[in-house]
């Protein structure tokens, strides 16, 4: 599948990619407690960056245990569905290349700022007034989407996508454009992907 939603343009998109980086991530009266006999996952995310300024980033979405789980077309279709709908949830959302593999999707998120996109400074983000990040944007369309999957593959309380997700920030044009034809390309190079079972 090709780009859905907001074409930023080739000139746009540049100003968008690389947020700067902050010296740490910000929590306003929010107290995470932090128990490392507890808590032993390892966040993946990059350090200090604020994952609600504008810019892109690759991401990859796993199914549960890597299941063939995507390989059906009714649940090809409502996984497409909640990947087109994910710019009217979150107007400063610009969709960019999309694929659905057997057992993952790959996909390039931009976030826009509000006046590039052209919505208003009030405009509905679904985050209660907060500033959408990657992370509220991948849990939206991992649910609405799992959902959906599971009501089609007839298992209700089942994960459908794994836990996490991969995710790279796009640092420039360059990168950008090897990253789409590398989503372009996946669906032919399936026989050679890691994820492919038969390659684990």
């Amino acid at each position: 599948m090709g780009r859905e939603g907001l074409d930023v343009g080739h000139d746009g998109v540049g100003a968008l990619l690389a947020a700067p980086l902050l010296a740490a991530p910000l929590y306003h009266g929010m107290t995470v407690g932090y128990d490392p006999r507890i808590h032993h996952r390892r966040s993946i995310r990059l350090a200090g960056y604020d994952y609600s300024h504008a810019g892109a980033c690759f991401v990859t979405i796993c199914t549960h245990n890597r299941a063939l789980s995507l390989q059906a077309e009714p649940v090809r279709e409502v996984v497409r569905l909640a990947w087109c709908g994910l710019s009217a949830r979150f107007p400063i959302v610009a969709l960019d290349e999309f694929v659905i593999m057997p057992n993952h999707v790959h996909a390039i998120i931009i976030l826009v700022d509000a006046a590039i996109r052209g919505a208003a400074s009030s405009a509905p983000t679904g985050m209660g007034g907060g500033a959408a990040t990657l992370g509220h944007v991948v849990r939206a369309f991992k649910s609405i989407s799992a959902i959906e999957a599971n009501k089609i593959l007839g298992q209700s309380n089942r994960p459908f996508w794994q836990r996490n997700y991969y995710e790279h920030i796009i640092r420039d044009e360059e990168e950008l454009s090897v990253l789409r034809q590398y989503i372009r390309d996946n669906p032919g190079n399936w026989l050679d992907d890691p994820d492919n079972p038969s390659n684990m």
